[in-house]
């Protein structure tokens, strides 16, 4: 005996199972990350100032610059057109994800830091404010810049910091548009950042060996500023003899090592009690670190700099030198626009791109037409995101037929993208998606939860023995996909598409298919109606042939058409979001 919510159907003169849907969207899947033969036909130009946006392009815009597309920012985008939505955007008052947490743990009576609260109440303030904030251009650039400035609540003690793990992608997110030397300090003395990379409580005692740790001045100069080697502004390296150079040496690390000392608790009054954490204030996993004098007053000697040795210590001096020093690196416009481009637009820019991206970033500026944004100062963010969004390469729309171009969709991502195409509600109101970690069956990755500070994936990666690693294409997405994410994301996404809300027997987040239900008696108009939200119009003729014809195998009765017009829409949406061409983001 079948279960009640299974239906049978033919699918190409099959029988075919609505209960086993992941099949096909396993099959899907599998030819997103190994390629289907298949490609576009798309043939428009790219969008000028001179025409308005079509809805395609708008939406394309969308998978780029936001959390997902949606009808209401689809028709936003092509009212104000790209640079009217992005100003529109900045101006968003910015949702947050600390009030979520506080929320949570007053209501379960667990204490103002929510020590006692599980993990997932970090990735639930994620989801609730993906689903529910109109900043969306300030959450996607935050969610780039926390796989770039990483941590992670694999740390044990983070992990009985919700608040304040919270409180650090709400700190990316307001400093996303603001310059980038801000964004350094920021991230620097954040306590969670302060114990992730043990920044926190370091000290330098040599008579009783105790000498700095270095874990924190090796990663702000390896990932978080410069790199391992110097760049050209295109992103290229410089070659010395035929070999990259070096951008710094283990001498630079000792010695940056020396300025990341002595910080700890926010205290309005630091001492050893709050260093040690005898007393402490309420706000102290909130609040950017306090310099104590445990400082180190060494000899400080790194990337061509020289900080005296100092009689009486002084943190502060010492790190507005440092990272003034790494901010004004020529690297950083190259290291850091590469990687915004990889993380909203494609995985392969061009180097002309990555150059046009680094003056941006140089300048303090980026204009297009009569448009200009930035406040001319060297690293201002706001400039280097529009010119991320807005280059001739990111907006030509015939670089969808461009096997180079494009990055594969992160499966955060692709959640999301259901989350506000389908305008996702949640039956309890906490928007309780949970740990999503699990490869097998959930995303093989949760917010703010990296296996290392070298994020889900490194930028680099290529799969080995592939022909993208012939052709000296970088995949990084692919290095969280195998057999087993790729059936569990399918089997995932089916549960989550088809759930109705039930408390006890469905996922929490669910959505009512408004604007779907009114479309699911007519199998084509469903399908291209996906093919806008999700794919922007790129979904090939076999791939929508095969979404079509699974759709109208579940008959419509005469009586209540309701059950299997969600049935339509369950199929539908689950083989959509399992496609090649929306797993492949162009």
């Amino acid at each position: 005996m079948k279960p009640d919510n299974a239906v049978d159907f033919e699918l190409r003169g099959r029988p075919f199972r609505a209960a086993s849907i992941s099949i096909v969207a396993m099959t899907l899947v599998l030819s997103a990350c190994l390629g289907d033969g298949t490609s576009n036909t798309a043939t428009s130009t790219s969008a000028g100032s001179g025409r308005p946006v079509t809805a395609a392009e708008a939406s394309r815009f969308l998978a780029q610059a936001s959390m997902g597309a949606s009808d209401e920012e689809i028709a936003a985008v092509q009212a104000r057109g790209y640079t009217g939505w992005i100003d529109d955007q900045i101006k968003q008052p910015q949702t947050l994800a600390q009030p979520y947490v506080e929320a949570m743990a007053a209501k379960q009576g667990v204490g103002y830091f929510g020590n006692f609260l599980p993990t997932s109440v970090v990735y639930n303030a994620f989801w609730a404010r993906t689903a529910t904030g109109g900043d969306q251009l300030r959450q996607r650039v935050a969610w780039a810049l926390s796989q770039i400035f990483v941590i992670s609540l694999q740390v044990a003690t983070l992990s009985q910091l919700p608040r304040g793990v919270a409180n650090y992608l709400d700190m990316l997110g307001k400093d996303a548009f603001g310059n980038y030397r801000t964004l350094l300090q920021d991230v620097t003395l954040h306590p969670a950042m302060g114990i992730y990379l043990s920044a926190f409580e370091n000290i330098n005692d040599p008579a009783h060996n105790a000498f700095p740790n270095q874990n924190y001045a090796r990663e702000v100069m390896q990932l978080f500023s410069i790199g391992l080697i110097q760049l050209n502004q295109d992103g290229s390296p410089k070659l010395q003899n035929g070999k990259p150079v070096p951008t710094y040496g283990q001498p630079d690390i000792v010695g940056l090592s020396h300025v990341f000392t002595g910080f700890g608790w926010y205290a309005s009054n630091p001492d050893f009690s709050t260093w040690a954490g005898l007393s402490s204030d309420p706000n102290r996993d909130v609040t950017a670190m306090s310099a104590y004098p445990y400082h180190s007053s060494a000899e400080k000697r790194f990337l061509g700099v020289d900080i005296p040795a100092q009689s009486t210590p002084d943190a502060m001096s010492d790190l507005r030198i440092a990272l003034d020093t790494l901010f004004n690196h020529p690297n950083v416009g190259p290291f850091i626009g590469k990687q915004l481009i990889q993380q909203l637009v494609t995985s392969n820019p061009s180097p002309a791109y990555v150059a046009r991206v680094s003056q941006a970033f140089d300048t303090g500026h980026f204009s297009t037409g009569r448009w200009k944004i930035g406040t001319g100062s060297r690293g201002d963010l706001s400039a280097m995101v529009a010119a991320v969004l807005l280059d001739a390469e990111a907006r030509d729309i015939t670089k969808l037929n461009d096997a180079q171009f494009g990055r594969v969709r992160e499966p955060v991502l692709r959640l999301s993208a259901w989350m506000r195409g389908f305008h996702a509600l949640s039956s309890s109101g906490s928007f309780s998606i949970g740990d999503t970690g699990n490869p097998a069956h959930a995303l093989a990755m949760s917010p703010m939860d990296s296996p290392s500070v070298f994020n889900f994936y490194p930028s680099d990666f290529t799969p080995a023995g592939s022909p993208l690693g012939t052709a000296g294409l970088v995949a990084p997405a692919l290095k969280i996909t195998n057999a087993s994410s790729v059936v569990g994301y399918a089997d995932y996404i089916r549960q989550v598409v088809a759930s109705e809300g039930t408390p006890g027997t469905d996922p929490d987040v669910f959505s009512s298919y408004a604007k779907e239900m009114s479309l699911a008696s007519n199998p084509t108009a469903l399908v291209n109606w996906l093919n806008l939200l999700l794919a922007y119009g790129t979904l090939s003729a076999h791939t929508q042939s095969l979404i079509e014809d699974a759709v109208n195998t579940i008959a419509i009765p005469s009586g209540d058409p309701t059950i299997a017009l969600r049935q339509r829409i369950s199929v539908a949406v689950t083989l959509a979001l399992c496609a090649p061409e929306f797993i492949v983001q162009k």
